[in-house]
């Protein structure tokens, strides 16, 4: 996620330029003055990101500050302003990722009345994390995890809503928690949990929708990922930003704690190089004890 000003009047490459490798992808904009939300928009799709997305969601203090993320459940009429700009802007999809209410607003009413002027207004793609967001007295952290999950209450709002799409999101840790909703909903998202133990993704093709689908395993997923970390240090990028996201790639294998410790310590040191992943790999073993 990314504010609207920033993408306007920041450093574009740096804050929001990307590999082919990772299409199709978003662009998560944060925000409530719809020329602005538009003029990002198009600076998106030029840069050729696949879709934009409105965050009425995140409730950290910065964004509230800003007037945007989950503060907007309370401003529908903002939201669908800035859908209905954006949407004439751009020819790539706008969408918006919510959660079910704030505070002590009714969740059901909240929820419907919010969605349904959004949509009005042109926007036919929902994410909705299935919580409250607390403005006040939770942390962010504390409103991923605290707040009561409502699949119900999302459920209803699609079979209430046949025409849009909706996607869930909160609480979804397993591949098995996500085909059971696959089966009420048009998509699942699954944050947390894909970052903190990434070889879910790697059986998430063959569990979810083709049975005949390779398993990519982790060691698969460095050496493929491997070049990008090549390419991008010649660019002059450290190898830390690009391998702290990789710690939980071997979590519950034999060698995991020394994959981290390596990655975690050598990584951040001036002019770490490649050899840094190739010493953490070392310390895995391929094969599996039986």
């Amino acid at each position: 996620m990314i504010t609207a000003d920033a993408v306007i009047h920041g450093d574009r490459q740096r804050l929001i330029g990307f590999s082919p490798e990772e299409h199709p992808l978003v662009l998560q904009l944060g925000g409530n003055e719809p020329v602005k939300m538009a003029e990002a928009s198009r600076i998106a799709e030029g840069l050729g990101y696949d879709e934009v997305n409105i965050n009425c969601g995140c409730p950290s203090d910065r964004v509230q500050s800003g007037a945007f993320g989950a503060s907007l459940m309370r401003q529908a009429e903002t939201v669908a302003d800035c859908v209905e700009t954006m949407r004439t802007a751009v020819s790539i999809p706008v969408s918006v990722k919510c959660r079910i209410a704030i505070d002590d607003d009714p969740p059901r009413e909240t929820l419907f009345n919010f969605v349904d002027t959004v949509a009005a207004a042109g926007c036919e793609i929902f994410t909705i994390h299935a919580r409250k967001a607390w403005l006040k007295g939770l942390s962010p952290k504390e409103n991923r995890e605290v707040p009561p999950l409502d699949y119900a209450l999302v459920g209803e709002l699609k079979r209430a809503r046949p025409d849009l799409k909706i996607i869930l999101n909160g609480g979804l840790v397993e591949l098995n928690q996500c085909a059971q909703q696959l089966a009420v909903f048009d998509g699942v998202m699954v944050g947390r949990a894909a970052y903190q133990s990434p070889a879910i993704l790697g059986e998430l093709d063959r569990r979810l929708f083709d049975p005949s689908a390779p398993i990519v395993s982790g060691f698969e997923a460095v050496a493929r990922y491997r070049p990008y970390i090549e390419r991008e240090l010649a660019n002059g990028t450290r190898l830390s930003s690009m391998t702290r996201h990789m710690l939980g790639l071997f979590n519950s294998r034999p060698g995991a704690r020394m994959w981290r410790r390596i990655l975690s310590e050598q990584a951040p040191r001036p002019g770490a190089d490649i050899t840094v992943l190739d010493t953490a790999l070392a310390a895995l073993p391929e094969t599996l004890p039986a």
